[in-house]
């Protein structure tokens, strides 16, 4: 099937945003040590660039709901972020400290917009008719593409060079984004009740309410709806686990003599879900959601836990590389449950708040791992598997129960809103 206009310019886009925000967890670390000779100014930036994820991400969601120009919101969402590693390359090490995390926290209050903000477009952008599984299974593979990608690139340009101009590369990534993005097709594939087909807020009661409410609107949703609930509460509660993975990885190494491989582990966790995510967009477009999710969790969880008892480095690899197999396609699955059930004129809080309750558990996971570094790596990686078995008994806890057979919908004549024909 021909893609959609709209899919290839997303991809680009995407791939450039994260690429920038993927980039900067390894970037401004080395660049502080290169100017100061220590690492913890760098750790503090990096505190400032990711704290404001969380904070932000329901309001990056309001507001792109309620842009008028979708176009201007995301120039100057990315654009805002661009300018921020741009002027956190000139000052890290350089100017006070106060000064420099105030500015990592503004460059980072754009950072929703690189991750949940721009996921939440494809419904906008991809009709359902054009394969939307395929869309987001693609999204899911730039995430994981930017995993691997971007530490290397910072990497091999320090090396050549510095750690300044790696992360001016970055800034001129998220500039290119924000230009891309603002050349996107907005028309939108699935307008909505409050939204008219270009893209902006047709009058009525979902434009005229106001910001706080929006933001309330956003929470409820996540909240109500019963496949939303399950996949957020699922995915973060798995996330505790993926939060520790790094800290586990360099100790796991460490016990097999190899304390500098525990990078090795992680990019086997990263090309094993790129392989996966790539794997669903070309050959698993059907298979329904709500199946794919505990699945998923359950392969990973078994991944991992075999990687704690597997005999051999080499064979520890390649079992991180069977996990992130798994991994690939269950964000793939998220994000098609997120743009399946999300009310009207809150798909992209949906977008944002998911992806900033993620990153709040993942950093709790990996306070957690730190905290426990002097138990066994074997037993840290087993609890990191018991964690997603969990997480996928949480889900099926938590999801909605199939609709027996012949039981007529919510609405006579049409299947209940965000319900898929296909199952």
């Amino acid at each position: 099937m021909r893609p959609h206009t709209g899919l290839r310019p997303y991809l680009v886009t995407a791939l450039l945003a994260r690429l920038a925000g993927e980039g900067m967890a390894v970037a401004v670390v080395m660049l502080a040590m290169h100017r100061t000779g220590s690492a913890a100014q760098g750790a503090f930036v990096l505190t400032a660039w990711m704290a404001p994820h969380v904070l932000a991400a329901p309001l990056t969601g309001a507001l792109a709901e309620r842009a008028r120009d979708p176009r201007l919101f995301y120039l100057c969402a990315l654009g805002g972020m661009a300018a921020g590693i741009a002027v956190l390359a000139a000052i890290t090490g350089r100017a006070p400290l106060p000064v420099v995390l105030a500015v990592a926290a503004l460059g980072g209050g754009c950072g929703p917009v690189a991750t949940g903000g721009l996921s939440g477009l494809l419904a906008r952008l991809v009709p359902e008719e054009t394969g939307r599984d395929r869309a987001y299974a693609l999204d899911a593979a730039t995430y994981n593409a930017v995993s691997v990608a971007g530490p290397a690139l910072v990497s091999v340009i320090a090396a050549l060079a510095s750690p300044a101009p790696a992360v001016l590369l970055l800034a001129i990534s998220a500039a290119s984004a924000a230009v891309t993005a603002a050349a996107l097709p907005y028309g939108r594939a699935d307008a909505g009740e409050g939204e008219s087909g270009d893209g902006t807020a047709a009058p009525g009661p979902e434009s005229r309410r106001t910001l706080p409410a929006d933001l309330g609107a956003g929470l409820a949703a996540m909240w109500h709806v019963r496949e939303l609930r399950a996949v957020t509460a699922a995915t973060s509660l798995a996330f505790v686990g993926v939060g520790g993975l790094t800290t586990t990885a360099v100790l796991l190494a460490g016990v097999r003599g190899r304390p500098d491989a525990g990078g090795v582990l992680m990019t086997a966790l990263a090309l094993g879900a790129l392989t996966g995510s790539l794997a669903v967009a070309r050959w698993l477009r059907s298979f329904p959601t709500r199946r794919l999710v505990p699945l998923c969790l359950t392969g990973a969880g078994l991944g991992l836990a075999a990687a704690a008892a597997a005999p051999s480095f080499a064979v520890q690899v390649a079992l991180f590389a069977v996990a992130g197999v798994f991994e690939g396609p269950l964000l793939s699955a998220t994000l098609r449950i997120r743009a399946d059930h999300s009310p009207p004129g809150v798909r992209a809080q949906v977008f944002t708040i998911g992806a900033g309750l993620k990153i709040s558990a993942a950093a709790c996971g990996s306070a957690l791992a730190g905290a426990a570094a002097g138990l066994p790596p074997q037993l840290l990686l087993l609890g990191i598997a018991a964690l997603q078995f969990a997480a996928a008994g949480l889900h099926r806890l938590l999801r909605p129960r199939p609709r027996p057979a012949g039981k007529p919908a919510a609405r006579a004549g049409a299947p209940a809103r965000g319900q898929r024909t296909s199952g």
